[in-house]
């Protein structure tokens, strides 16, 4: 387990630069590609709903005027015109009153047209009922467009964990990968839903509110554009701040995902052990990394919406400064001033709304970052095409001049040379490190040779597709897999076709199962769960093996896969396994060397090599390495006797 977190500490560390923002982003964007048609109605959806909205203050602005040309109009002298009567103010030194009417269009002797005044706000309500329907008609396109987008995103990474080498899988832990897989890819669903709607409608608002704007008063926007080189000063310093912050948030999220996720299947032994305390350390630790990364990143990116809201209150008293004594100069109406701070007040808000979405931005740009890293891993070699097969399916196995290195550097098997004939069992024995697993994990294709090959009846493996290959061998290893659901959906997973009941069961009766699964209180309708509660370490073992019987295989793979059954139990087995065996090719890996006795031939391997080969009786009568390992075994065993 300590080993495992040290890899991936080394391989998967946190980082506290930024990857590639711009590209990531840019790549987040490519995968909306399906959804032209989709983009293409909310981009048309955005702009009616925008327009409408940009257009209503203009509206309320005439009502404005409307109300105050009635209240000014109605205590001027009827029968005057606009012109006579702004002559008589000015006669009377009221000049400044004079000139702030100038633009007012009132008729002397009338008031307020309530008629004119309610069919005004009418129309802008109109207006803005269509700008709020054809808002909720965008949303619905852009939840859509992104639960899509994610669909695919989420079947990629599926695509890819299948097709990445067992290397990558070696030098990582499983939470921080499940943590990109899941964690990371909801943040960024997320961040798409709260963000991409509203960061297109916010983008076209400053556009469409800047035109109305000039086109009221070109004087008013230039004095609000005054306030927009400070806006984008201030969001490209601080998202240049908090960007680090949010990439390190998720990395360390990863690597906390890990230690949780390791802690919780390995909790038996570290109760055992007495690990409790180093392992709460451990787990402080990263929580307190966690904690910065997370209060750094939402701090720093937290700050932009006052400054924000701060330069917004600066545009708005410029402008209500200036609009003011344009309206005293007689220059502009009332009416056109309230729209104009109005427009001013839309101008800053979608600027405020883009700096306050940047830590979610940011953050779902850093969990992009961290997917696109899973889908850019190297992937395993792809096979030939066209592939090749056997004509005729034996079982005749051959190893030519084999050569392996996990690490260019560190040779472990070199120049292996092996012949498997159809229907032999070969047992594979040797010290631990010796590459016995190695081996069949390059029979698997789980990894490449690094030279010579291995040939299936003739054929070389590397010519023949991987489906191909291991449909045609059943592999039971140490460490069982089960996942949730009933013993018989567990036993008929090792099937490539759909199997009856029957079937189930004497697969179970051949590996020695039956007999305590029908023990259970649903039998073979018992449900477990990934951990196989219910039934003990050596009960999941025979699951397992059953499984593999089902599969019907030319190649029985067995790697230690008695180790957690009882003696009783493993002799049973072991006569199930000769009777699979029968015109199979089997590969037995082994410790217990009491176990293969009847194996056609054994191999003895040490530092990858093959040192010695030969039948039981014919090793122990050389009195060479396997002898050694024969009677250290059978002197440790008088030991515990005694």
């Amino acid at each position: 387990m300590a080993g495992a977190m040290a890899r991936a500490g080394a391989g998967t560390g946190p980082n506290h630069q930024s990857l590639h923002f711009k590209e990531s982003g840019k790549r987040l964007i490519a995968r909306f590609g399906p959804e032209r048609l989709t983009i293409y109605g909310l981009l048309a959806c955005v702009v009616l709903s925008v327009g409408f909205s940009v257009i209503g203050p203009k509206i309320l602005g005439l009502a404005t005027d409307l109300v105050f040309a009635g209240i000014v109009g109605r205590d001027m002298p009827a029968g005057a015109t606009k012109e006579q009567v702004l002559e008589s103010m000015r006669e009377r030194g009221e000049g400044g009153v004079a000139d702030m009417l100038r633009s007012t269009d009132f008729t002397p002797g009338e008031g307020i047209d309530f008629t004119a005044v309610g069919n005004v706000l009418l129309f802008a309500l109109a207006v803005f009922v269509a700008a709020g329907l054809l808002m909720a008609v965008a949303t619905r396109l852009v939840n859509g467009a992104v639960n899509r987008t994610m669909y695919r995103m989420r079947e990629d990474v599926q695509t890819k964990l299948s097709r990445l080498p067992l290397s990558y899988f070696d030098k990582r832990q499983r939470g921080e990968v499940l943590s990109r897989a899941t964690n990371d890819i909801d943040n960024l669903g997320q961040t798409l839903q709260q963000t991409m709607g509203q960061l297109i409608n916010s983008l076209l608002t400053v556009v469409g509110v800047l035109a109305m704007m000039f086109y009221v008063s070109w004087i008013l926007a230039l004095v609000a554009l005054v306030t927009v080189p400070l806006s984008f000063v201030v969001a490209t310093r601080v998202g240049k701040r908090s960007q680090p912050h949010f990439v390190q948030q998720w990395r360390t999220t990863g690597t906390l995902n890990a230690h949780i996720e390791e802690m919780y299947t390995g909790h038996t032994l570290v109760k055992v052990f007495g690990r409790q305390e180093e392992s709460a350390k451990r787990f402080a630790e990263e929580n307190e990394a966690l904690y910065e990364a997370g209060f750094k990143a939402q701090f720093n990116s937290g700050v932009m919406q006052p400054l924000m809201l701060f330069v917004s209150n600066l545009n708005y008293v410029l402008v209500a400064v200036v609009g003011g004594l344009r309206v005293a100069s007689g220059s502009l109406s009332i009416g056109d001033v309230q729209a104009f701070i109005q427009y001013s007040r839309q101008f800053s808000m979608p600027l405020t709304q883009v700096a306050s979405m940047a830590n979610l931005v940011q953050s779902g740009v850093a969990s992009a970052e961290r997917v696109f890293e899973l889908l850019d891993a190297d992937e395993q070699s792809a096979d030939v095409s066209p592939a090749e097969k056997p004509a005729e399916l034996r079982g005749r196995v051959a190893l030519e001049r084999v050569s392996f290195r996990y690490a260019p550097e560190k040779p472990l098997i070199e120049d292996l040379s092996l012949t498997v004939e159809p229907g032999h069992t070969v047992a594979i024995v040797g010290p631990t490190g010796a590459g016995k697993t190695t081996l069949v994990n390059l029979l698997m294709r789980f990894y490449e040779v690094s030279g010579g090959r291995i040939t299936l009846d003739g054929v070389d493996i590397a010519r023949m597709s991987r489906d191909e290959l291991r449909s045609r061998i059943g592999m039971v290893l140490q460490d069982t897999w089960l996942f949730g659901g009933t013993i018989a959906e567990n036993i008929a997973y090792g099937a490539s076709r759909k199997v009856t009941r029957e079937e189930i069961e004497e697969a179970a009766r051949a590996a020695h199962a039956d007999r305590f699964v029908r023990t259970l209180p649903d039998g073979y309708d018992t449900v477990i769960d990934d951990e196989g509660s219910g039934v003990s370490a050596g009960e999941k073992q025979l699951i397992t093996i059953a499984r593999a019987f089902l599969s019907d295989p030319v190649i029985l793979v067995l790697d230690e896969a008695t180790s957690s059954v009882d003696t009783r139990t493993e002799v049973l087995i072991q006569k199930g396994m000769a009777e699979l065996a029968h015109g199979r090719t089997s590969f037995v890996i082994a410790h217990r060397l009491s176990t293969i006795r009847d194996a056609d031939t054994i191999l003895v391997m040490e530092n990858g090599s093959i040192v010695e080969q030969g039948s039981h009786e014919k090793l122990l009568a050389a009195g060479g390495a396997y002898a050694r390992l024969y009677r250290a075994q059978f002197a440790q065993a008088a030991v515990e006797v005694d």
